[in-house]
C-alpha cells in the first residue's frame, strides 16, 4: 500500500523580511544626499570659475584706465632698467601718523623691511664740510666700528625716514662748535621735483630735536654755505648701541633720487673714520632712487576697493605704486557680510537650536569652515613675486591658483598689464580669497543636507509605517491559514476573508475560498469510508446470501463421485473467501468514522488506569503467546526518588483507552524482531506517561511525524496476512486527542527499535 506523507519545509536561519527589504530599498534614499553634494560641488566650480572672470574683468577695468598716461609713471624709479638693493629705496605707506620721538614702537611693522648697511655699503668717497667741502678718500681696508639699519615710509605729504646706529662712541658737535662735520652726523642728499642736485647734513648738540642744515656749494665748488634747514624735522635719540634719528621731509621738497651716509668720528674735533651708506651723497649721478606710491593712482585704486578686491599697481620691476584693499576682506562675493549675518542669525526656535547644537557640528564633520584669519607673507607691500606677475610684464594677462603661506586660504590672482607707448611699464594685480564662496557652498549644502535630512527620517517613518502594515497584514493571514490546518492537514478552521481592495485583501480572499474548498473536500474524504461502506454493503449481502443459498443447494444435490462438484465446491469458497475479506476492508473502513462519531458522544468517568493496563497486558499475554510482555511503572515527583506506584486514578473513557492499546500494542507485537515489548508507565506532575517499545527496525524520518495519519501503512506485503489500511494509529491518535493527550514515534537505540510515547493529563 502506498504511504501518505509531508514533508515539512524547512525555513532558512536568516530571515529577511519584508520590512528589512524595505528598509533596504529605503536605504537608496542615501545616494541622494550624495548627489546633492556633488552637485553643489559642481556649482562651485562654474561660481570659481565666474569669480575668475570677474576678477580679470576687474584687473581689465583698471588697467584701461591706466593705460598710456604716462604723467602716473614719470617717477624715474619706475623706468631704471634694474633695481639695486639697498640703493634704490621704497617708501610704504604708513596707516595712520606716527609720533617723531626716536623710538622704534612705530616701526615694528617695518623692521624686517629696513635696509641693514655694514662695512659693505662703505663709500670711497665722502666729503668733510668746514667753511669748504673738500673730498677725502678713505681706504676700505680700515676697519670700522659704526653699523645702522634704515626703514623708509610715506604717510600723507611727507616722506619718513628712520635710521637705527650701531657705534661704540657717539660724538654730539661741540656748543660753540662752527663745524658740522667733526661730529657724528648724517648726510642727506635729494633731488627736488625741479631735479636740483640739495644736501644736507644733521649734526646735533645733544639728544633732542634735529639740528639740520642745509648745504649750499659755489658755482666754482670751491666753498658751501651752510643755512639751517627747519623743514627737516625730527629726534635724535642715544641708545645703548648707539643712537636713533627719526625724520620727516616734505613730499614737495624731494624727487624721486636719494642717497644718505652716516659719518663716524671717534673722538671730539676729529676727521671721519668711517662712512656707510645707500649711495655717495657727493653729486646726482651718483644718487639712488625713491620709489613712493604714486598719489594720483591710488586715488584711482580706491575707486575700486569696493569691489571687494585686494589690488595692486605695479611697475616693471614689481614695486607696488599704489594698493587698495586687504586680502582678508577679498571674500570674492558680494555682499558677503550679509549672507554670513543670514547664517549666524540667532533664532529661539526649536529647528534653529537643534541645527546649531546637533545638525551643524555633524554636518562640519564633512565641510570647512573658512578661515575668518589667515597669515600671506607672499607678497610685502614694495615687491610683489609670482609666475602671473611675471607673465603680466611680459603683455600677457593671466590668473592663478594659489594657497596663503599658512595653506588655511586658497587665493585667486588675476594680472593684466598695463602699456605706454606700446611698452608694458607696469601691471595690475588684483587677489580674491574664496571664502565667500566657501561660505556660500556650505550654506547651500546646510540648507540642502536639513532638507534632505527631514525628507529621508520622514521617508524612512513612512517606508516603516507602510512596512509594518502590510507585514502585519501578511502575517495575520499567514497566522490564519496556519491555525486553519492542523500539523496532520485536517481543516480545523477558516480563514477570514478581508475587506480590503488591494493584492493582500484579494490574496486573503482567495485564501478563505482555498481553505473552504479544501474543508468541503476533507469532509467529504472523511466521511467516503463511511458511505462507501454503506454502499458497498447491500450488494454484498446480496452476493453472500446468493453464494449461501448456492452452497445449500450443492449440498442437497452433492454426488461424491462428481468431480464437477468438487469444483464448484472450490470456487464457492473462494467466492465466499473475498466476500469475507471485503466485508472486513469495509468495517476497518467505517472504524474510523464510527469511532469520530461516538467520542463525541462519550460520557468520562473515574477509573484506575494501572489496574486497567494489567489486565490488558494479562489479556495480550493470551492473545500472543509468544510474546514476552514486560511492565515498568513508576511515578518521579522528586528527580532524586523513585518508586513503584499501583493505583492511578484517571479521567476519561476506559473502553476507548483499551481501544488504544490495542491498536498500538498491535503495531508493536507486529514489527518486532525478538519478540520483547516492553510497556512503561510514568507519573511525573500532573501527567501520565505511557511507553511501548520493542527491537526492530527504525522508522524512516519522514515517517515520524506522519505516521499516525490516516491511510499510512509502513508494512510490507509480506507482513499482511490481512489487508491493512493504515488506520490503526490513526485511531490512536483520536483517542488521545479526545482524552487531550499526545501520541508520539522515535527510534531508539542499543538495541534498535521504535517507542510509541502516550502523553495524558491526570486530574487534578
Amino acid at each position: 500500500m502506498s504511504i501518505v506523507s509531508s514533508t515539512p519545509v524547512k525555513k532558512s536561519s536568516l530571515r529577511f523580511g519584508l520590512k528589512a527589504k524595505l528598509l533596504l530599498l529605503s536605504s537608496f534614499l542615501f545616494v541622494i544626499p550624495w548627489f546633492g553634494y556633488q552637485y553643489v560641488w559642481e556649482m562651485e566650480k562654474y561660481l570659481r570659475f565666474g569669480q575668475e572672470q570677474t576678477i580679470v574683468g576687474t584687473a581689465r577695468a583698471l588697467a584701461t584706465a591706466l593705460h598710456e598716461r604716462a604723467n602716473l609713471f614719470n617717477n624715474q624709479a619706475s623706468f631704471l632698467p634694474s633695481v639695486e638693493k639697498g640703493k634704490d629705496l621704497y617708501g610704504y605707506q604708513f596707516n595712520e601718523p606716527i609720533q617723531l620721538d626716536g623710538l622704534k614702537k612705530d616701526w615694528v611693522n617695518y623692521s624686517d623691511r629696513a635696509h641693514y648697511y655694514d662695512a659693505q655699503h662703505r663709500l670711497n668717497n665722502t666729503t668733510q664740510t668746514s667753511e669748504v667741502i673738500a673730498s677725502t678718500v678713505l681706504p676700505k681696508s680700515n676697519p670700522i666700528s659704526v653699523t645702522f639699519s634704515a626703514s623708509v615710509a610715506k604717510y600723507d605729504k611727507y616722506l619718513y625716514l628712520f635710521f637705527s646706529v650701531k657705534d661704540d662712541h657717539v660724538i654730539f658737535r661741540d656748543t660753540n662748535a662752527l663745524s658740522v662735520v667733526n661730529n657724528d652726523h648724517i648726510e642727506l642728499a635729494f633731488d627736488d621735483n625741479n631735479n636740483n642736485f640739495k644736501r644736507f647734513i644733521i649734526s646735533n648738540k645733544s639728544n633732542g630735536w634735529l639740528s639740520a642744515f642745509h648745504i649750499a656749494n659755489s658755482v666754482d665748488n670751491s666753498a658751501a654755505t651752510i643755512t639751517p634747514a627747519p623743514k627737516i624735522q625730527g629726534q635724535w635719540l642715544t641708545t645703548a648701541q648707539g643712537y636713533n634719528i627719526e625724520l620727516r621731509i616734505p613730499l614737495d621738497d624731494i624727487g624721486d633720487k636719494i642717497a644718505f651716509a652716516v659719518h663716524d668720528v671717534d673722538k671730539k674735533h676729529g676727521e671721519i673714520t668711517a662712512s656707510i651708506g645707500s649711495a655717495s651723497p657727493k653729486q646726482t649721478t651718483t644718487l639712488g632712487t625713491i620709489l613712493v606710491p604714486s598719489p594720483e593712482i591710488e586715488r584711482i585704486v580706491k575707486g575700486m576697493r569696493y569691489s571687494h578686491s585686494s589690488i595692486w599697481v605695479i611697475d616693471q620691476h614689481h614695486r607696488v605704486l599704489a594698493s587698495a584693499g586687504s586680502l582678508l576682506n577679498a571674500g570674492g562675493v558680494w555682499q558677503k557680510n550679509s549672507a554670513i549675518n543670514d547664517n549666524n542669525h540667532n533664532d529661539d526656535g526649536l529647528w534653529q537650536t537643534v541645527q546649531q547644537k546637533f545638525l551643524l557640528p555633524l554636518y562640519y564633520k564633512i565641510l570647512t569652515k573658512p578661515p575668518s584669519h589667515f597669515i600671506d607673507k607672499l607678497y610685502d607691500a614694495q615687491h610683489l613675486t609670482g609666475d602671473h606677475i611675471i607673465t603680466a610684464l611680459t603683455g600677457q594677462a593671466t590668473s592663478q591658483w594659489r594657497l596663503t603661506t599658512d595653506k588655511q586660504a586658497l587665493v585667486l590672482s588675476a594680472a593684466y598689464p598695463i602699456y605706454i607707448d606700446n611698452q608694458v611699464k607696469g601691471a595690475v594685480i588684483v587677489e580674491e580669497t574664496t571664502n565667500g564662496i566657501r561660505t556660500l557652498r556650505n550654506l547651500a549644502l546646510e540648507k540642502l543636507f536639513s532638507v534632505i535630512l527631514a525628507i529621508m527620517i520622514l521617508g524612512a517613518l513612512t517606508f516603516t509605517l507602510f512596512a509594518t502594515r502590510i507585514s502585519s497584514r501578511i502575517s495575520r493571514l499567514s497566522n490564519q491559514a496556519e491555525q486553519a490546518i492542523d500539523e496532520h492537514g485536517r481543516i480545523t478552521g477558516a480563514v477570514q476573508a478581508a475587506s480590503t481592495n488591494d493584492e493582500i485583501g484579494d490574496l486573503s480572499r482567495s485564501f478563505a475560498r482555498a481553505v473552504n474548498r479544501l474543508s468541503q473536500y476533507n469532509h467529504y474524504l472523511e466521511n467516503m469510508s463511511a458511505r462507501l461502506s454503506h454502499e458497498l454493503r447491500t450488494p454484498i449481502a446480496v452476493v453472500k446470501t446468493s453464494l449461501e443459498i448456492l452452497a445449500l443447494e450443492q449440498e442437497n444435490n452433492q454426488n461424491p463421485q462428481n468431480s464437477q462438484n468438487k469444483h464448484k465446491n472450490a470456487y464457492i469458497e473462494r467466492a465466499q473467501t473475498g466476500i469475507n475479506t471485503l466485508n472486513l476492508i469495509l468495517t476497518n473502513m467505517s472504524e474510523a468514522t464510527r469511532l469520530e462519531q461516538i467520542l463525541v458522544n462519550t460520557e468520562k468517568s473515574s477509573f484506575n488506569i494501572t489496574q486497567l493496563i494489567k489486565g490488558c497486558i494479562s489479556g495480550y499475554q493470551g492473545i500472543y503467546p509468544e510474546v514476552k510482555f514486560t511492565l515498568i511503572n513508576k511515578t518521579i515527583t522528586n528527580p532524586e526518588q523513585k518508586s513503584d506506584i499501583e493505583d492511578i486514578t484517571f479521567y476519561g473513557s476506559p473502553e476507548h483507552i483499551v481501544q488504544l492499546l490495542d491498536k498500538v500494542i498491535n503495531n508493536a507485537v507486529e514489527f518486532s524482531n525478538d519478540n520483547n515489548v516492553l510497556i512503561t508507565l510514568q507519573q511525573q506532575s500532573q501527567q501520565l506517561h505511557l511507553t511501548i517499545s520493542n527491537n526492530g527496525v527504525h522508522l524512516p524520518k519522514a515517517m515520524l511525524t506522519s505516521l499516525f495519519d490516516s491511510m499510512v501503512s509502513v508494512r510490507s506485503q509480506s507482513k499482511q496476512a490481512q489487508p491493512h489500511l493504515g488506520l490503526g494509529l490513526y485511531i490512536a491518535r483520536l483517542i488521545c486527542h479526545f482524552h487531550q493527550g499526545d501520541i508520539t514515534a522515535e527510534n531508539h537505540f542499543e538495541p534498535d527499535g521504535v517507542s510509541i510515547n502516550i502523553s495524558l493529563p491526570l486530574p487534578k
